[in-house]
């Protein structure tokens, strides 16, 4: 292992017809060009609720309403590792938009294996498809 650890809050965010809201990664970023779910890095003194609630307002305009934990993954791509707390929202306001430039969409659960992720949020596309959509 090399580095230090990123640790992430990521939103699994669900409307209300059960689609799932996905980013493409910019170019430049670590894993450029593949879908993620949106989130970002927590900082020092916040909390696992405070970071998402931040990063999901400052990348995609979202306030979160309801969430709730989901999983958590440790991932190590050699160059970076991450510890990804994932979370699901359940009821936002405002409107998703990528604010940072990203493309942003909303799938089906089963329309998640139509894209790219980077390979530590495949155990979270995983858990999604194993899990009731209703």
């Amino acid at each position: 292992m090399s580095g230090a650890r990123v640790w992430v809050a990521v939103g699994v965010i669900r409307d209300e017809m059960g689609r799932i809201c996905i980013c493409q990664r910019q170019a430049g970023q670590h894993q450029a060009g593949k879908w993620e779910f949106p989130g970002g890095k927590v900082e020092a003194g916040e909390t696992l609720p405070q970071a998402l609630t931040r990063e999901l307002q400052e990348e995609i305009g979202i306030q979160v309403e309801a969430c709730e934990p989901l999983l958590a993954i440790e991932h190590d791509y050699g160059d970076k590792q991450v510890l990804l707390d994932v979370w699901l929202v359940s009821r936002f306001a405002g409107v998703a938009r990528g604010l940072e430039g990203q493309p942003l969409r909303w799938v089906s659960v089963p329309e998640l294996a139509d894209y790219g992720f980077p390979a530590a949020n495949q155990a979270i596309v995983a858990h999604l498809q194993g899990m009731r959509q209703d």
